[in-house]
């Protein structure tokens, strides 16, 4: 059975309120930034990538300790395709977004609205766990400056 691995990214801001990046592809679904890794290429440099030539982002932080992976499969050309794809979360400062040939639209949201938006149930649960993770680094982050302040 064929096989691919592409990485990508939940891609977020913070301008007061925390939102999060979805893209909307040319077949109809809402999903993240994502793509093909390329022969001698880091996942992160494909993450890097990907953003640039999906949305036109250069400037990303990586948030340290998530790493996600997914899979499922698919089909091409009549025959059934084992995918990985490895998600990181990154924060980019600039809103603005200049979109690719295989979008349609885009769209910045909050964590709800952007859970409804997705379309498939994997994209959903990545969102989730990126969405948790950074509430449960906020909390701790805040938990540490109480104990600092003692």
């Amino acid at each position: 059975m064929p096989s691919e691995i592409s990485c990508g990214a939940v891609i977020f801001k913070r301008n007061g309120n925390r939102k999060y990046l979805l893209l909307h592809y040319e077949g109809g679904h809402w999903d993240f930034v994502k793509g093909h890794v390329e022969k001698n290429e880091t996942e992160k440099e494909t993450v890097q990538r990907e953003t640039e030539e999906e949305v036109g982002m250069k400037e990303l932080t990586f948030i340290d300790g998530y790493r996600q992976p997914i899979s499922y499969y698919y089909k091409r050309a009549g025959k059934t395709v084992y995918k990985q794809v490895i998600f990181y979360l990154v924060e980019s400062k600039i809103e603005k977004v200049r979109l690719s040939r295989e979008h349609v639209g885009f769209d910045w949201l909050s964590y709800d609205r952007a859970y409804e938006r997705l379309t498939y149930k994997n994209a959903k649960d990545t969102l989730k766990k990126a969405h948790e993770f950074l509430e449960n680094s906020l909390s701790q982050s805040k938990l540490g400056e109480t104990e600092k302040g003692r």
